[in-house]
């Protein structure tokens, strides 16, 4: 299922999702400036490399490498998918939690995933880029925060295609397990010329449940009833 909108209105412009997706678009485009050459020596320079990771985990260098991991792209399906998966479910979390914690959260999930696919490979000398962990964390807290709002998304069977609207807790769910399982299948395949990471996926989204259940613990949350009665009330807004 390719997920197109969500039926979980907001109260507030979400401006921070708007600025990450703004400088993602921006640190793409500089990239397309690049020779292959180029690109090749800023991904190992300026961005995660397991095996250097594991030899040097603590130091300045290999922490801002983590952040500018997560704004470098590998092409534009990876640039656009990412994008429309943080359009379509960051805004409720930047609702929901205020802009700092959001941004905590989007940082800490990133982190996670890239520890969590360092500790699958640790000798891989593949550069990990993109912002799939730190948006599988997004996704993660979307999924423990509203498991019963609706997504639209577009299915395909075969030739034909069809707009179907589920549970985000389903859909969502299901992209986990897909993670999972193509993580599991992976481990031992030769992965040198690069292919997605997928336990960075599952690192960031099981990071992203963590940062929000800690939230909810901290914030008296509304009960479920109340919460939907304020879904509707702002869905009749639109």
């Amino acid at each position: 299922m390719l997920p197109l909108s969500d039926v979980n209105p907001t109260r507030r412009t979400p401006y921070v999702t708007y600025a990450l997706i703004a400088v993602n678009v921006l640190v793409f485009v500089s990239q397309l400036g690049m020779s292959p050459r180029q690109l090749q020596n800023v991904y190992i320079n300026d961005s995660i490399v397991p095996y250097l990771v594991t030899h040097q985990p603590f130091t300045l260098d290999t922490f801002f490498d983590f952040i500018r991991s997560m704004f470098f792209h590998g092409g534009w399906l990876h640039l656009l998918g990412n994008m429309l998966y943080l359009y379509i479910f960051g805004d409720n979390l930047e609702d929901r939690f205020g802009q700092v914690i959001y941004l905590l959260l989007y940082f800490a999930s990133g982190f996670a995933a890239g520890f969590a696919q360092v500790a699958i490979a640790p000798d891989s000398t593949v550069p990990l880029v993109g912002a799939s962990g730190a948006i599988a964390g997004v996704l993660g807290g979307y999924a423990l925060l509203y498991p019963g709002a609706t997504v639209r998304g577009l299915v395909f069977l075969g030739f034909f295609s069809n707009i179907v609207e589920l549970p985000a807790l389903l859909v969502l769910g299901f992209w986990f397990v897909a993670q999972l399982f193509n993580g599991v299948a992976s481990l031992g395949v030769d992965t040198m010329s690069g292919g997605v990471a997928f336990f960075a996926h599952v690192g960031g989204f099981i990071a992203g449940i963590v940062v929000t259940w800690l939230f909810m613990q901290i914030v008296p949350q509304p009960p479920p009833d109340e919460r939907r009665e304020w879904l509707y009330r702002r869905y009749g807004r639109f």
